[in-house]
């Protein structure tokens, strides 16, 4: 998503919903924005990711989504034709199944995965961060697996993110919404090529 690929027309759900399949986009706030197609290592990271998390919330009432996965943000109650915020997060973990429909999740899920990309890096750690958090999102990881890093953001009881917690991908990482879970990295060192 590059700021050049942003629109300059104030858009909703309504619109978004009727725009091609072929193409890829989110709203913030009512701006589009061209998603890039992702490279090769990202999809293999976000397909490892979300299995390995499936694996572990099988049976269990929270339920992993990978992008293309419409993640609708309403500001207050407003039909979903008026909301101006639908992303399309590399990772999506929704616990309360009420917010789940057949358009996808409406309202804030639980925890999001962004894997970065040379053309999502900014939007990811500052313009998503910020939606996130203002939405209630409870925990935001931002991997970076060329740089093998990740970025963790918690919601702090006052509703901010606070400091970022970093970690290295050379040891597996455990989840602070369900601890029990631990991603294990060591698929990286798997494909180098």
């Amino acid at each position: 998503m590059s700021a050049a690929e942003q629109l300059q027309e104030r858009y909703t759900y309504a619109d978004y919903a009727k725009w091609p399949e072929g193409e890829h986009w989110e709203l913030i706030d009512g701006v589009a924005y061209a998603m890039a197609a992702p490279s090769r290592q990202h999809q293999d990271v976000v397909l490892e990711l979300g299995s390995q998390i499936l694996q572990h919330l099988r049976g269990k009432p929270c339920r992993p989504y990978v992008a293309p996965f419409d993640v609708r943000l309403p500001r207050q109650q407003e039909a979903d034709d008026k909301v101006d915020t639908t992303v399309q997060p590399d990772i999506a973990v929704i616990c309360d199944r009420s917010k789940l429909d057949d358009k996808g999740c409406r309202g804030a899920p639980d925890w999001i995965i962004e894997v970065v990309s040379p053309s999502s890096a900014i939007m990811d750690m500052e313009k998503k961060r910020k939606l996130y958090e203002r939405h209630g999102v409870k925990a935001y990881w931002i991997v970076h697996p060329t740089d093998r890093w990740l970025m963790v953001y918690t919601l702090g009881e006052d509703g901010k993110y606070g400091q970022f917690q970093l970690f290295g991908l050379d040891e597996p990482a455990t989840v602070g919404l369900f601890p029990e879970l631990s991603i294990d990295w060591a698929f990286l060192n798997d494909d180098q090529g």
